[in-house]
């Protein structure tokens, strides 16, 4: 049997604003990564969040951003690598203490946003990010995009990693995720992306923009949690995962 992690970015409120349903998310994910203060939250919405997870038997990791609150972590910045470290692990490092308190572990470190994606492209960063992790526990894992340079870089390091492919977002040929400005950037369709990722696990290859197939690892499976019909697709990709006989489980439960 094949066994497949659902993961989803949680907790990106702030304050009173509130970002999607993570209640009924985490009724159907089994990882979570959780803003830490960068693109969004603070240490309520991070308490809270942790406390759902706990609640709900599901797996945390943190998820850190440029420090842009008000672009939502989707802007590249013009920071060095070295800031990348500091800012990184002061992210990190927030929701680990808050963690301690909620008393529910953050396992791993997934890169939220532009972040992710430039660590995907560019070896410096993705190496920064590493540094980072290491730096603050090297016990934590990474989640990283699939075929990328941040997971090339967190293997090289020594650190455990694991790839995650998305339900709803297209690829390029050369195995990055299309920029969300681009037409046909993100899926809307439920039934398509659930069709979509059956028909990659029964090949192995993910269809791209181009026209091409790309073969692509996959421990876990990004589905968005940040607008209003993302219930309705996270159940749909859930449901069509267990009719074909995919077991749903973490994936640090299988390391």
């Amino acid at each position: 049997m094949v066994t497949i992690d659902l993961n989803a970015d949680l907790g990106e409120g702030f304050g009173p604003w509130a970002m999607g349903d993570d209640a009924a998310m985490f009724a159907l994910v089994t990882s979570a990564n959780v803003a830490c203060g960068g693109h969004a939250s603070d240490p309520e919405t991070m308490f809270r969040t942790l406390y759902l997870a706990r609640d709900n038997d599901v797996v945390v990791g943190a998820h850190p951003s440029y420090p842009d609150l008000a672009g939502f972590g989707r802007r590249r910045l013009p920071v060095s690598e070295a800031e990348i470290e500091r800012f990184v692990a002061a992210q990190v490092g927030s929701i680990l203490a808050v963690a301690a308190l909620a008393g529910h572990p953050v396992r791993y470190v997934k890169p939220h946003g532009a972040l992710a994606n430039v660590a995907a492209a560019e070896r410096a960063v993705a190496e920064a990010i590493v540094r980072s992790v290491q730096a603050v526990d090297r016990r934590l894992a990474i989640l990283a995009i699939s075929g990328t340079e941040l997971e090339s870089a967190a293997s090289r390091a020594g650190l455990r990693v694991f790839s995650e492919i998305y339900a709803d977002r297209a690829y390029t040929a050369a195995g990055q995720l299309v920029p969300r400005s681009a037409p046909g950037a993100v899926i809307h369709d439920a039934d398509a992306a659930a069709a979509r990722l059956l028909a990659f696990f029964d090949g192995g290859a993910m269809p791209t923009i181009d026209g091409a197939s790309i073969k692509l690892a996959a421990d876990s499976i990004c589905v968005h949690g940040d607008n209003p019909a993302a219930v309705a697709m996270a159940a749909r990709v859930r449901s069509a995962l267990e009719g074909q006989g995919l077991k749903i489980a973490p994936f640090l439960d299988r390391a």
